[in-house]
């Protein structure tokens, strides 16, 4: 299954990637966050969907920051969109916010708790958006057939799975590069989620913590495994983050960590 979201193609021959902040902390950060990313891109020339959330709904601290809410949300997405001229994604967490955000972002996505519901899926293919389905931490590779079967009984022709992390433990989790050969196998594309597989879940007590600086080290990793897509967490100053800043990567490291993966693609396409 192969397919575009504007100019990007999911599932062809060459790599994309899923970039942003894990929030929409201001509309003054998206957009300068957006440029940013957008800029590094062009000149790698490396094709790009941007990223953020306008509701981080399951926070570990229920007075922790969630964000600025789904009108307001989809509003600076679409306007970033239309004028970078660069396709968005945002996550959707209800039917009706299903059906809202369809209406001004190119990309949904699933969030990983949110995987198996039914009500959720459907509601998503009815958009007619193409849908970012991020695997439980809880299930195996080959418990995705289920979820793939499901947005083919409701009608959607265009989903990717993501790969985020298996939970191992308390706090912790692990990632088993073979899970997306197999998840390949299904025959949709995959994306390697690089930042919230470094994710220590509620780590810190009163909130997540997470290990930004082996984010690069996996995504490589799952370049050369084969993976379609990359997605990564960026922000101009993670340590202070309004959420998941453990993870989320240094935006001065973008160029670096993008270069890097695009030499182990290379190097992977000689092979195979």
């Amino acid at each position: 299954m192969s397919f575009t979201i504007q100019n990007v193609e999911i599932g062809g021959k060459k790599p994309f990637y899923i970039l942003g902040p894990c929030s929409l902390e201001s509309e003054e950060f998206a957009w300068e966050m957006a440029r940013s990313i957008k800029d590094i891109c062009t000149r790698l020339q490396v094709p790009f969907i941007f990223k953020a959330s306008y509701d981080k709904a399951n926070r570990t601290n229920v007075k922790s920051f969630r964000g600025p809410g789904i009108r307001e949300g989809c509003r600076i997405l679409a306007e970033i969109g239309e004028e970078l001229k660069i396709p968005v994604v945002t996550d959707v967490h209800t039917e009706d916010q299903a059906e809202y955000a369809g209406r001004y972002v190119d990309l949904l996505q699933v969030p990983a708790f949110l995987c198996r519901q039914s009500d959720l899926l459907e509601a998503c293919a009815k958009t007619g958006r193409p849908v970012n389905i991020k695997k439980g931490q809880f299930l195996a590779p080959w418990d995705c057939m289920n979820i793939c079967e499901k947005m083919e009984a409701f009608g959607c022709e265009h989903f990717m799975l993501c790969e985020r992390g298996t939970s191992f433990g308390y706090n912790n989790l692990v990632v088993d590069m073979r899970g997306m050969y197999w998840m390949k196998k299904f025959g949709c594309p995959v994306v390697f989620d690089a930042t919230h597989s470094v994710q220590r879940p509620g780590g810190l007590g009163g909130a997540t913590g997470g290990d930004r600086e082996l984010a690069p080290v996996l995504a490589n990793a799952a370049m050369a495994v084969g993976v379609d897509g990359v997605f990564m967490e960026v922000h101009k100053d993670p340590d202070h983050a309004m959420s998941d800043g453990p993870n989320q990567i240094y935006l001065r490291d973008l160029e670096k960590v993008l270069t890097n993966l695009q030499r182990v693609r290379a190097a992977f396409d000689e092979l195979v």
